[in-house]
């Protein structure tokens, strides 16, 4: 018999040891079930609402799409702004990856990564990510990178009918005002290109999606919203934890007076920055290219690019 039987009493047996170690091997995996994120509402209700989940182990990947027909003639572009969130970062790819491939859309995952040393510029990074996404994208989604859908229903299909806002304010669960087009908007890159893009103005955060709500307008396009989804503001997971990661809200000298204007020039036409690197990574088995992104400011136009 083993060395290991030597040790037990001559009456002991195994069957109880079997049991004992099912009946735990099962409290784990149910405590694990419970404790982690998951796709339901989150633990704790409002009070908890902003604080990430503890991630769960990955599931299994599903098939690739290429040879699969069902999946459809059209690829988005997951246009992902990106700085310093590396915790959302690595629950969303994952998440996100297994939603669209559930939906069976081909899509590309791509994170885009502000490198340089001025404020944040969320539209600036979403026209490099539409230049950079590639010939085999046709239409894309500007995604925060801290909002989940949790409801299957939401359609991330191509919106040839126009921009689609799936994170609508009625759904959104923090803004709520009727022009609200943030969080995420899928748009074809033709109607993204009748834009010009976003402007390129906006350092700091806030108000560039307002400004792009205008954009809409002025291409003769209009805004398509879910409808029939009845989970309301549990429709999506919001992981932003305001209490220990700040954003930039600053308003400085003459960007006050320019935040609510229209940039009737600027936009997909002359973003300035360069590519320092392009890196294809896989998140507990999702993929997705890293930009890492250096953006350009001419401090004549917009001296609020830095606190200096």
């Amino acid at each position: 018999s083993p060395p290991l039987l030597g040790l037990l009493p001559g009456r002991f047996s195994l069957f109880p040891l079997f049991f004992l170690a099912l009946l735990l091997g099962f409290a784990s995996l149910l405590w694990l079930q419970l404790s982690c994120s998951g796709e339901g509402p989150v633990p704790g209700g409002e009070r908890n609402r902003g604080v990430p989940r503890q991630p769960c182990p990955p599931q299994a990947p599903l098939p690739p799409a290429e040879d699969e027909p069902s999946w459809g003639p059209h690829r988005l572009a997951l246009l992902v702004p990106f700085r310093e969130r590396f915790e959302e970062l690595l629950a969303f790819v994952p998440y996100m990856h297994r939603f669209l491939s559930k939906k069976r859309i081909r899509h590309s995952i791509f994170i885009l990564n502000q490198v340089d040393h001025f404020r944040f510029n969320r539209a600036s990074l979403i026209n490099v990510g539409f230049l950079e996404s590639g010939n085999d994208t046709d239409y894309i989604a500007m995604h925060d990178v801290d909002l989940l859908p949790l409801n299957e229903q939401l359609d991330y299909g191509f919106p040839e009918a126009g921009p689609f806002h799936v994170a609508s304010p009625e759904l959104h669960p923090l803004y709520h005002y009727k022009t609200y087009v943030g969080g995420i908007l899928l748009l074809t890159k033709q109607h993204y290109e009748m834009c010009n893009g976003m402007s390129n103005r906006f350092w700091g955060w806030g108000r560039e999606d307002d400004e792009f709500y205008r954009r809409i307008k002025g291409a003769g396009l209009q805004v398509r919203r879910p409808s029939g989804i009845t989970t309301g503001y549990e429709t999506f997971q919001h992981l932003h934890d305001p209490a220990w990661r700040k954003r930039d809200q600053k308003r400085i000298a003459a960007q006050k007076q320019e935040q609510f204007k229209v940039d009737r020039e600027g936009g997909l036409n002359n973003v300035r920055y360069q590519i320092e690197s392009r890196t294809a990574l896989s998140v507990a088995g999702a993929p997705c290219t890293v930009l890492n992104i250096l953006l350009d400011c001419d401090a004549s136009e917009t001296p609020w690019c830095t606190f200096g």
